[in-house]
């Protein structure tokens, strides 16, 4: 299933609010923005959930606030946790302040956050 365009349009709608310059990258049926050229969040169909989630880059400084928040948990993409990034279910975005929450927490993070490193060509 392909991720939620209604979703993706609301979180286009927060950038083009904080006049954020970003691009958009199609990836395992989900939708990656990067902003920067790195990754600051996206959106990802979870069968497990049977719904989407946000995927937040937000850094390992505001990790463990997060948490606390409703519909937030560890992102466990590969199986493990990785520190610095969280998913959120529906219930943690559904209302517009929460999501612009969200947004918010990975556009402070941006600027800091590594770049992944570029593969060189053969």
């Amino acid at each position: 299933m392909a991720y939620d365009e209604y979703l993706a349009d609301r979180i286009r709608g927060v950038l083009k609010e904080r006049k954020v310059t970003y691009c958009e990258l199609k990836m395992m049926g989900g939708l990656c923005i990067m902003v920067g050229e790195k990754m600051c969040c996206g959106i990802l169909y979870n069968k497990k959930h049977a719904s989407d989630l946000l995927m937040a880059r937000i850094g390992p400084d505001k990790y463990e606030n997060a948490l606390k928040r409703p519909g937030c948990q560890p992102m466990d993409f590969t199986g493990r946790p990785m520190n610095g990034y969280v998913f959120i279910t529906p219930e943690g975005f559904d209302m517009d302040k929460d999501l612009a929450y969200w947004m918010d927490l990975c556009l402070a993070f941006n600027p800091v956050a590594k770049s992944s490193k570029k593969k060189k060509k053969a």
